[in-house]
């Protein structure tokens, strides 16, 4: 959110689903004013019983349904329903309601994306659309690129990635993080997070690696490969893929992949199979069940480089990952939609997880924040975020060394870019307006390091 209040932000959220309720409940953590409206009172008791919100049984395309929620006193609209039409119509109610409101819709259509040399988002002033389907095709293609990574985010326009990496045999077990520099023998790189049974650790230069920790790196994009390798990865470069499930997430993803790589793909239904057949000129497609053992070991899934799990159902993506691991297969992506199902995912050892759910509320953060954010992940789950901001004049960060800044507990600043320069900065380092920092934050102290952000009110 690109503008400055002493008041709590307001956000009305249209769709109670999974997105609209994790948004709910991470908002109303931090204190932000919010109302959730659903016309299914089933959805709405489950928002009732775990977030403290206000709820509006009705439709959110009504425009008396919108008075009643306050439209004209919020900040955000967010519509969030499985309809794009619902989605587009109260964002267009809304427009004439509360011109100023800034409004996010999930439009998954690709016809109504683009109208003629338009874009629905230009016709009806729609702030952002997002299409969490793009978002997680985007998001698998990357870990195509680096197969070893767990979790890759881009930040100054994907100049600067953040990486979850799961380290085994390595030279850094054992080592203090003070220690790093000499390791990676001059390359610039940030542990920003460590997970250590399943606990965040914002780690300081007196912290150790130990084997088994999922760190999170931050660096150059061009050095994500020579790091991982520092860190002992042995992986080597993907050159076959299967895609289980044909969906409009396995057919983009297939368009995007073949022709750089051996892509096949397991669609169940037949029909969808001849469709997908006439559509994929370099992806062989097979008609079976992405469970079926027999179907997986006549695919050589053992020298599969990587298996990617997508039908619409988890429990079935869950399984099929599960059995071509046990079958050989170097490594598993699983799609997961139910965000409850993170931890236990990862506890049985699936780590690369890929949710649209998950992309679509990195696509939402950065319009629940204030002060001048840019971009914001958030980081395994919901345990913390890092946010690209860009610092004001008058805020209270400029002007003084990262070490004097006094930051929480649990934040830490990862980058500094100044015009065309990036900077991975050491507590010397001072901060200026204008300056793009990358900063990361647990989620108890998020509020606290928006109000960082923002411009100092006693200065205005």
């Amino acid at each position: 959110m690109n503008q400055q209040s002493e008041m709590s932000l307001k956000v009305i959220i249209i769709g109670a689903g999974e997105v609209g309720f994790h948004i709910a409940r991470r908002l109303s953590s931090e204190a932000k004013d919010v109302v959730v409206i659903d016309r299914d009172p089933k959805a709405l008791r489950r928002i009732i019983e775990y977030v403290d919100v206000q709820t509006i049984e009705g439709s959110g395309s009504a425009p008396a349904v919108l008075e009643s929620a306050g439209i004209r006193n919020a900040d955000v609209l967010l519509a969030v329903t499985d309809s794009d039409e619902i989605n587009i119509i109260a964002c267009t109610f809304a427009s004439a309601l509360a011109p100023d409101l800034v409004k996010l819709a999930r439009i998954r259509n690709d016809d109504y994306v683009n109208v003629g040399e338009h874009s629905v988002k230009d016709l009806l002033k729609i702030d952002k659309t997002i299409n969490p389907d793009v978002e997680v095709v985007k998001a698998i293609e990357q870990v195509v690129a680096v197969p070893q990574a767990s979790e890759i985010i881009d930040f100054a326009g994907g100049r600067v990635k953040l990486v979850g990496y799961k380290v085994g045999e390595s030279p850094v077990v054992g080592r203090k993080l003070i220690h790093l520099p000499e390791l990676m023998q001059g390359v610039s790189v940030i542990i920003a997070a460590i997970v250590r049974d399943e606990k965040l650790i914002i780690p300081s230069g007196e912290d150790v690696i130990e084997r088994g920790d999922l760190v999170y790196f931050v660096c150059m994009e061009d050095r994500v490969l020579e790091i991982m390798t520092r860190l002992g990865s042995k992986a080597e470069p993907v050159k076959s893929v299967l895609i289980i499930g044909g969906g409009y997430i396995g057919f983009r993803l297939a368009q995007r992949l073949e022709g750089r790589y051996h892509v096949r793909l397991v669609e169940s239904d037949a029909d969808r199979c001849q469709y997908l057949a006439q559509h994929l000129s370099g992806t062989i497609v097979l008609n079976g069940e992405g469970r079926d053992q027999d179907l997986l070991r006549e695919e050589n899934v053992q020298e599969m480089d990587l298996v990617i799990s997508l039908t619409g159902d988890e429990e079935t993506n869950i399984l099929t990952s599960l059995l071509a691991k046990s079958l050989g297969a170097k490594r598993a992506v699983t799609r997961i939609n139910k965000f409850a199902y993170f931890p236990l995912v990862r506890a049985i050892g699936i780590e690369n997880i890929v949710s649209p759910r998950q992309s679509a509320v990195n696509s939402i953060l950065q319009y629940m924040r204030k002060g001048m954010v840019i971009s914001a992940a958030s980081i395994r789950g919901d345990e913390a975020e890092a946010l690209e901001a860009i610092v004001p004049e008058r805020s209270d960060l400029v002007d003084k060394a990262i070490k004097d800044l006094k930051l929480p507990k649990g934040a830490l600043i990862l980058t500094i870019q100044r015009g065309g320069e990036i900077v991975f900065p050491s507590g010397d380092a001072v901060i200026k307006p204008g300056d793009r920092i990358v900063i990361l934050s647990t989620r108890k102290t998020i509020s606290r390091i928006e109000k960082r952000l923002e411009v100092k009110l006693e200065s205005v």
